[in-house]
């Protein structure tokens, strides 16, 4: 998987098995990208629209548990 920022032009490579589910893509996006810049401003794909909306689906429910946890830890 290839990610890039195209404000600094910093490029990610991250190493993934041919056959690796949304779910995975996810958590290698989130360990080896999201934790230095956290959630972008766009996600540009060269998939099929399908494997977007799942992708966006999937992070979206990470991030969601994310900051329900934060809002939890901020209460106690």
């Amino acid at each position: 998987m290839v990610v890039c920022d195209k404000l600094s032009k910093i490029t990610y490579f991250v190493a993934k098995t041919e056959e690796t589910l949304v779910e995975r893509l996810v958590r290698l996006f989130i360990n080896n990208v999201w934790k230095l810049h956290r959630l972008p401003e766009s996600i540009i794909n060269d998939r099929e629209p399908q494997f977007a909306a799942e992708l966006t689906k999937e992070l979206n429910k990470i991030v969601t548990n994310f900051i329900q946890l934060v809002s939890l830890q901020q209460v106690d």
